[in-house]
């Protein structure tokens, strides 16, 4: 097996290079952290006060199910080809890889993915997939804002739907790495926030862009998903909408039969300099 990973997979508690010593992960550092790898493939690096965090389990199974269904596969094409572009053979992080679509969707592609995310039900969704399919993609629950990379070391980051932590990013981009963030446009899931609400908004444009990085890309992606009741509910339940709605949207909701639904999403790519 060839361990990509060698010499960008440092310790979450002295930084120390890690390596594989059977099913532990081990660093070179003098007290010899041990971290022992689960047997999905994936392994826990994140810090001991974020334990417990992310996405829960209802959460991750409605977006499971969405995403596996098919119906942001335009969106996840169009990252990839994107990647393939700007950072073309290079070792990436899916940085707040929830349960590893994207991730996998990537290195399926021949990329080589690091999918790091606090959700430990998420992570190893992404790494039984993964490892089942044989891919070079390694997950571990960890911080996108505390990272368990050593620094200058990969090539590119994609950030979807994910908090844009610029600084510790920065960190551990080589000179010339990219990020590609992306997330909800300004009509992104309209007709299902009619269904919910009486006087719908347009999404407000994101606000942490960042500032510190040269901008080689942007677009705006749209198409649209013919969505049966039971896709309709994964898609609630994977929207923040879900806890911010009244009981009588739902029932509109739990009473719509069928939905013609726009995905709208924003994308950027920027460069570090």
């Amino acid at each position: 097996m060839e361990y990509w990973w060698i010499n960008r997979l440092v310790c979450p508690v002295c930084g120390g290079s890690l390596t594989k010593e059977g099913g532990s992960f081990a660093c070179s550092g003098p007290r010899r952290h041990c971290f022992d790898a689960a047997a999905e493939g994936y392994v826990n690096l994140a810090p001991p006060k974020a334990a417990g965090g992310g996405d829960d389990a209802g959460l991750v199974a409605a977006r499971t199910a969405f995403l596996e269904a098919g119906h942001y596969r335009p969106f996840a094409e169009r990252v990839a080809a994107l990647m393939r572009t700007h950072c073309p053979g290079g070792v990436l992080v899916d940085a707040g890889c929830g349960e590893g679509y994207y991730t996998n969707h990537l290195a399926s592609g021949g990329a080589r993915v690091f999918g790091f995310d606090l959700s430990k039900r998420g992570v190893r969704h992404g790494a039984k997939v993964a490892k089942r399919a044989e891919l070079p993609a390694l997950y571990a629950v960890a911080s996108v804002f505390q990272l368990p990379l050593a620094d200058a070391s990969v090539d590119g980051i994609v950030s979807l739907f994910a908090p844009v932590a610029e600084a510790e990013f920065l960190r551990v981009l080589k000179p010339g790495g990219v990020l590609l963030m992306a997330g909800a446009g300004a009509e992104h899931l309209l007709s299902l926030k009619r269904v919910l609400y009486d006087t719908p908004r347009p999404n407000e444009a994101r606000e942490d862009l960042p500032r510190m990085m040269r901008q080689l890309h942007a677009e705006t992606l749209r198409f649209t998903m013919e969505l049966e009741p039971a896709a309709i509910q994964s898609l609630f339940a994977m929207t923040p909408y879900f806890y911010r709605t009244t009981a009588e949207g739902h029932r509109r909701l739990a009473a719509t039969s069928h939905l013609t639904c726009e995905a709208e999403m924003d994308i950027f790519v920027f460069q570090k300099a």
